[in-house]
């Protein structure tokens, strides 16, 4: 008795509390009503500031972590320039894209969103791709993700999001995984996610490098031109080098052999000249257009096909230069999607209203102080004259009297700008609606786009969802989850959930759970809505799939091969693959039993890069077996085996030259090699320039998927 009245005691000093059969409330003990919908002017208006539950929502998530970024806290970045390539003065009056050949100096911050710190950057996760442009008129930031939709429709909602996918608070774990019972739990019961599930089950979740994916705006922005004229923008990053991934055994194992892959992909790229490049588009949506499609353009969790509005190229990026300092500047870099200049403006999103709160708040959590804009990397190349004053770490030294306007001790300075003197100004939109916490009926389809995104898929990458699907949901260990992960697939694509449920062992509901019929507040219904499905005017859209959209210029620029040598290797065989790889901008580095020099065949020497020890197959895009007297030590090991059916099994190029093709048959893959499989070379001559120039070619397709076993049909 005494025990457990101490008990109760410490659970009381720890302010220990329960939640079961609770009302939620605020952080003062108001009942809440709906926590589901920030306070907006209409459905589909603005934000409203008085909204103090949003507020203080938010403001408690943003400042849970110090010092490191609640989300997006691993990334990588470097500095470099935009250039406009086709001016749009029509469209906007910001002024980095009025002239064609304007630079603008740019720093990029790529991250992943789930993971802390020191996790890897291999996980499946959407990727941050953050971009800040240092214009004449000021900072403008765009804030975007790999992905061009989210998980979620309004900014009250993303704390759970968070919450949900973060390891779970009783364990801490897992980390940097979506694959547990608290992430799906949350999307089981918010239909809403399920296009953001479609596209984070994907491949885009594995990209094979930074520089090698999309990047996109998410939110619909307006352009302003110098008449006041509105239309609607959605941005879009495309890479130079193509939209590729890797595969989810082969992003496992890069995890485990090097957890800075893209990281240190990105610096090895930019300190070699390989700079990175993207191209910029928009899509243009006139004003008049606002409703015209079958969803709603300010629903973040809906894309505009490009078959609809096609994507406008207006200018190029490139990251030619890597931090000095990665705290300094990658870590100590602060973005806001509310930094914009004269010709940008926002929308109703409600996201993106919810977001125009967030990111001050947590960079004065993050970083400390309201003067974070004077820290190098953030500071504007456009001169700051205002009266704030003082604060913690305050670096510029203000003199004079005068810190308020309006005043006449400063003679009214700094005055304030007019409209034609480069002033901001808001775009003219009529706000006329009552306060409510409702959602737009506009917003109600929650599977149409998640259609459109999975018929437009390859069977191989149709398979990959199976696959990452049955993977995440196999690690949840409450079978109603799963159950209702099922149902909501089922109204994706119904074979697509009966696929799933085998690998679960498990059969797809009948019926449909959702948050309306299920138990989850039955008696006030205000601000939910059943989710349903609008056919969509685009059924396959080319453009949302990495297979069926490749460059128009396939490149291997910045590609590694790995050269498996032992003493006595071709010279030939090892040099003309070399030049070959050269040519096309790629690179080929030396694998051998150990570091060090290995004897050629003319008793020259090569460099050993790596021993068999330190690299791994995952580690590069293609392998090569050079012919050489010593192939019966890479035969007789077991690392090179690995290597080798590491590669196969993950679709790369293989290539032998001569005798190495016994090397290549002796394989465990080797009975499952086809006549139709063109990534696997065999060149019975030694060395030829032929064989290493077929070589380079077949690198081109990246992957060769069609070597997985049972792909979706």
């Amino acid at each position: 008795m005494k025990n457990s009245q101490d008990m109760k005691q410490r659970d009381l000093l720890r302010n220990k509390s329960d939640n079961t059969n609770k009302f939620l409330t605020t952080d003062h003990g108001v009942r809440i009503n709906d926590d589901n919908n920030s306070l907006k002017a209409g459905d589909r208006g603005p934000s409203l500031l008085e909204d103090f539950i949003l507020r203080e929502k938010i403001t408690h998530f943003d400042h849970e972590r110090i010092p490191e970024r609640i989300v997006h806290a691993r990334g990588s970045g470097a500095h470099g320039f935009f250039e406009v390539t086709n001016p749009i003065p029509t469209l906007t009056k910001a002024g980095f894209l009025q002239e064609k050949g304007l630079k603008t100096p740019v720093f990029v911050r790529f991250s992943t969103v789930a993971g802390s710190r020191g996790s890897t950057d291999l996980a499946r996760d959407v990727r941050g791709f953050a971009v800040k442009f240092y214009t004449q008129q000021g900072v403008y930031d765009l804030v975007g993700n790999n992905v061009p939709v989210f998980f979620i429709q309004d900014a009250s909602k993303f704390p759970d999001l968070i919450h949900a996918v973060k390891p779970e608070p009783h364990n801490e774990m897992p980390q940097a995984a979506s694959a547990h019972d608290t992430f799906w739990d949350f999307i089981s019961l918010m239909p809403e996610s399920m296009h953001m599930i479609m596209w984070a089950m994907s491949d885009r979740a594995l990209p094979r490098s930074y520089r090698m994916m999309e990047g996109f705006g998410v939110h619909t922005f307006r352009l302003i031109n110098e008449e006041g004229e509105s239309n609607f923008i959605k941005f879009h990053w495309k890479p130079k080098l193509g939209t590729h991934a890797v595969a989810w055994d082969e992003a496992q194992k890069i995890s485990g052999k090097n957890a800075d892959f893209h990281r240190q992909d990105l610096w090895e790229a930019i300190e070699a000249g390989n700079f990175p490049e993207w191209e910029l588009g928009i899509q243009i949506i006139p004003q008049k257009d606002e409703n015209k499609y079958e969803f709603d353009i300010l629903d973040p969790t809906k894309l505009v096909p490009e078959e609809l509005v096609p994507v406008t190229i207006i200018g190029r990026m490139v990251l030619n230069r890597n931090p000095d300092n990665f705290f300094a500047e990658t870590e100590q870099i602060a973005f806001h999607p509310g930094h914009v200049v004269p010709g940008i403006d926002f929308t109703n999103d409600p996201l993106l209203q919810g977001r125009l709160f967030s990111y001050t708040d947590t960079q004065l959590s993050r970083l400390g102080s309201p003067n974070f804009h004077e820290i190098p990397i953030n500071r504007s190349v456009a001169p700051v004259h205002n009266n704030q004053r003082d604060g913690h770490m305050r670096q510029e030294i203000n003199t004079g009297r005068v810190s308020y306007h309006p005043n006449s001790l400063g003679g009214g300075c700094p005055y304030q700008a007019k409209i034609a003197e480069g002033g901001f100004s808001s775009f003219d939109e009529r706000v006329d609606a009552h306060k409510i916490r409702e959602r737009s009926e506009s917003f109600s389809d929650h599977f149409g786009q998640a259609k459109l995104f999975f018929n437009s898929q390859t069977p191989a990458e149709k398979s990959h969802i199976v696959k990452a699907l049955r993977f995440e949901l196999g690690k949840v260990e409450t079978t109603a989850i799963r159950l209702r992960m099922l149902g909501l697939l089922s109204q994706v694509d119904k074979q697509l959930a009966e696929k799933v449920a085998v690998g679960l062992g498990a059969t797809v509901p009948t019926i449909l759970e959702t948050p309306l019929n299920q138990g989850v507040a039955p008696e006030d219904e205000n601000g939910k809505q059943e989710p349903k499905t609008v056919e969509q005017s685009v059924k396959i859209s080319d453009a949302l799939s990495m297979l069926k959209n490749p460059t128009n210029s396939p490149t291997i620029a910045s590609r590694k091969v790995a050269i498996i040598c032992a003493d006595g290797v071709s010279d030939a065989g090892v040099s003309n693959m070399k030049k070959a790889l050269l040519k096309e901008d790629a690179k080929g580095y030396i694998i051998a039993p150990q570091l060090g020099a290995v004897i050629l065949d003319n008793d020259g020497e090569i460099h050993a890069d790596f021993s068999f020890l330190t690299a791994s197959s995952v580690l590069f895009d293609a392998v090569y077996i050079p012919d050489g007297l010593g192939l019966s030590v890479l035969a007789d090991s077991d690392e090179v085996n690995e290597f080798l059916n590491d590669a196969y099994k993950h679709c790369k190029v293989i290539g032998a030259d001569g005798k190495a093709e016994a090397i290549i048959n002796a394989a465990a893959f080797a009975s499952k090699i086809t006549n139709e499989d063109k990534g696997i070379i065999i060149n019975k001559d030694t060395g030829t320039e032929k064989f290493a120039n077929d070589f380079t070619t077949a690198m081109k397709k990246h992957r060769f998927w069609e070597r997985e076993k049972n792909l979706y049909n």
